[in-house]
Formats: structure tokens, sequence, C-alpha cells
């Protein structure tokens, strides 16, 4: 039997930091968050992956009846669009509007929340939900959370929030030779007391799930595509529809979880690749093999009442790095350093009701502030390097402390 497909796509751009010299710092007027370069990447990769993906996933939605994709907007991607890109925003609306589109809740900031400030982050949750809710017309069922950052806490806290799936990483250390491609649920446990009370009163759907199933990413074959798809020195280059599809269907199970980031195609993988040919050429192969692309939704729907594994994992994992834990983010001492102090601050910034203050520390939670701290070497090194939008992992620690310090400032005033 053939496996179903299930085609994620994560879609974020963070607000890069200007360079707010320290002269700046209390003057009380400072905008933290460097416009005209948010507002040039934006537009770059619009037009190089946005516009062309989603003209091209509209039409192949439209024209295979087995096909379905899943995405997941974080928040301050929505803002930009909003800000930036009307018309991405309509691109991305054209698409839910066809009735073969999920989109996902996660955290509206794209932060680190759920291992640092279980309020914040019900809070950001039940935001992201309204936000989807308002514009695509459609309520979330499954959540994936920042960086695919899981534990079995964090599984339980989904489901207490109402969510029936969560998107998470097929590690192997926890997979321990079972396939991703099988469908998995968390052990069954309850959370504290307090954790279920904080749940409880910021809950963004209206009753807890029973069960919560957890679909793993199969990350073998979302990164022949996503990392190695231009890769001239891999085996598999050149490599083409017909090939993977080969690969899909060998790779056993019921349910082959292709995710992966959006700009894959034509900002990553530049479109000189042929990365826009071989994903046209993808759902015809499909359909001619009897092969579905189905969206998280159809895959719980349909396995609800099945045999699933139990995905135990104690300590918390993530998609990044060798590693897959959360030392992209928090593996030095300027990451540690420059997340305790933001979310120090929740209390103080959450009691001034100003909205403005409130956003301004919101948007430096967002991940890639400290991705861009990273210090490691080889090749997540290089990784790390690629994304950033500064020279150094210094350069971005020193811009993030001269914010941060007058954002103590503000509150101090």
């Amino acid at each position: 039997m053939n496996p179903r497909i299930c085609f994620y796509f994560q879609v974020h751009q963070p607000y890069r930091l200007r360079d707010l010299r320290i002269t700046e710092v209390g003057q009380g007027k400072a905008d933290y968050f460097d416009s005209e370069k948010n507002h040039q990447i934006f537009r770059k990769v619009a037009e190089k992956c946005y516009l062309p993906a989603n003209a091209l996933m509209l039409e192949l939605v439209e024209k295979y009846p087995d096909f379905h994709i899943c995405y997941s907007l974080s928040g301050v991607f929505m803002d930009q669009c909003k800000e930036y890109g009307p018309d991405v925003l309509e691109s991305f609306q054209k698409l839910a509007a066809t009735g073969k589109v999920e989109f996902l809740a996660e955290t509206y900031y794209h932060s680190l929340a759920s291992v640092v400030s279980l309020e914040e982050y019900c809070e950001q949750v039940t935001k992201h939900v309204r936000t989807t809710e308002e514009l695509f017309g459609m309520t979330p069922k499954v959540f994936r959370n920042t960086e695919l950052i899981y534990n079995n806490e964090i599984a339980q806290i989904a489901r207490l929030m109402g969510f029936n799936g969560i998107i998470a990483e097929g590690a192997d250390s926890h997979l321990e030779g079972r396939n991703p491609n099988d469908l998995f649920r968390p052990p069954t446990f309850r959370l504290p007391a307090e954790q279920e009370k904080i749940v409880r009163a910021n809950r963004p759907l209206q009753k807890r799930a029973r069960d919560i199933a957890v679909l793993l990413k199969n990350y073998k074959l979302s990164d022949d595509v996503a990392f190695r798809f231009s890769d001239k020195s891999w085996v598999g280059y050149p490599l083409d529809a017909g090939t993977f599809t080969d690969w899909l269907m060998q790779s056993g199970g019921k349910n082959a979880n292709l995710f992966m980031d959006y700009e894959t195609f034509g900002e990553h993988q530049w479109e000189d690749t042929g990365i826009f040919d071989f994903l046209r050429e993808l759902p015809a192969i499909w359909q001619e093999r009897g092969i579905q692309a189905v969206t998280p939704s159809q895959v719980i729907a349909d396995w609800k009442k099945e045999h699933t594994h139990e995905y135990d994992v104690h300590e918390t994992i993530s998609w990044a790095d060798m590693e897959r834990d959360l030392s992209a983010w928090t593996g030095n001492h300027i990451q540690d350093a420059a997340l305790s102090s933001i979310y120090a601050l929740e209390s103080q910034v959450k009691g001034t009701g100003n909205k403005g203050l409130i956003e301004a520390w919101r948007r430096l939670l967002t991940s890639d502030h400290f991705y861009y701290m990273c210090t490691k070497y080889w090749s997540d090194g290089d990784v790390h390097k690629y994304f950033s939008p500064y020279d150094s992992p210094y350069e971005a620690y020193r811009r993030y402390s001269h914010a941060l310090a007058d954002l103590r400032s503000r509150l101090s005033a």
C-alpha cells in the first residue's frame, strides 16, 4: 500500500533589529526594528518564493483532486503581510478559499515561550488562532510549536488547549528504529494543577481534546528537497520527481510527512535549480501512481480509531542542528543571558498596559534573535550564518542588548 503524503510548509519572517546606537538608548523614542531591511527582505522573498509558489500551489490544488497542502504562518509573518505585502496575503487567502488547504496554529511571535513562560505561550497561541480565523476563515485544529520544539508536556498542553494533533520532529533517538511515517501519541499523564489552571484560563479552543495525535517529520526525505536538492556533490543529484516518488513509496508506513520551510521554493533553492518544475511534476506522478496528498487533519480523522505508537520524549527536542535540541537558541552564554533577560521583564511590561511597549517586547521574543547569536562551528555554524542578517553572533547580541537596555529604560521611566 502506497503511503499518503502530508505536505506541510512553515512560513515565517522575523522583524530584524536595526543598529540602535548607544546614544539613542534611554531617549524613550527608539524603534528597535529595521523597517527598511525588513521591507526589502520581505519583498525579495515575496517575488522569489511566496507569489510564484502560491500561484503554482493554487494551480495544483485546483487541477488535482487528491492534492492537499498545509501551512503554518507565523503571526509576525502575517503582520508583515499586512504591512509590506497585501498581495502575498491575498494569495494565501485564495489558497484558503479552495477548501483544500489547512492552516495550523503556532506561537504568534514564533517564540520560545513554551519552555520559558506558560502564560505567555498560551496567550500567543490564542492570538494566533484568532488571527487565523480572521484572515482565513478557519479555526486551526492541529498545532505546530516554534521550531518543532516538543516534549511530552508540550503535547499535553496542546491537548488541553483543544488541539487534536501536534507536529514534531521524527528524532531517531526517540523513534528507536520505528518508522516516522506512522502515527504516534504521547504518553498519558496529567499536568500539575497549576499548569492546567493557566491553560484553562487561556485556552484558544472551546474545550480540551480527549486525545492528541503526533505527526512526525520524515526529516531524511524532507531534507532531500529542502537542503540537498541543488547540492551537486550529493549522491542523489540531480533529483527528479519520479525518483523522489520512488523513495516515498519505498519509505513504508502509512503517511510520509514532508515538512519544510516554504522559502525552500525559490529562495533557498533558486528557480534555476529546477525546484518549481520539480514541484509542478509531483502531483501528476502521484496521481498516476494512486498516491494522495493529504492535510494533517485528514490523517488524524482517518486514523483516530487505529493503533498508534507511543512517542515518549522527556527531554525537549526540535528540528535544529545535529543535536535536535534547544542548543541552536540556548547553547552559549550570550543566548542564555539575552533569553533570561527579556523574559524577566514579562510581568513589568504587561503591567504597563501599553500596547506599543508590549508589542515591541513580544517581537523581541522571536526565536530568530537567539538563533543569530549561535556560535557553533562546522556545518551547523554555516547554516546559522546563512540565515543571519548580521556580520557575527556578537553583532546580533550587541543590537539585541541595546534594544533590551532601552526597553528597561522605558519601563523605569
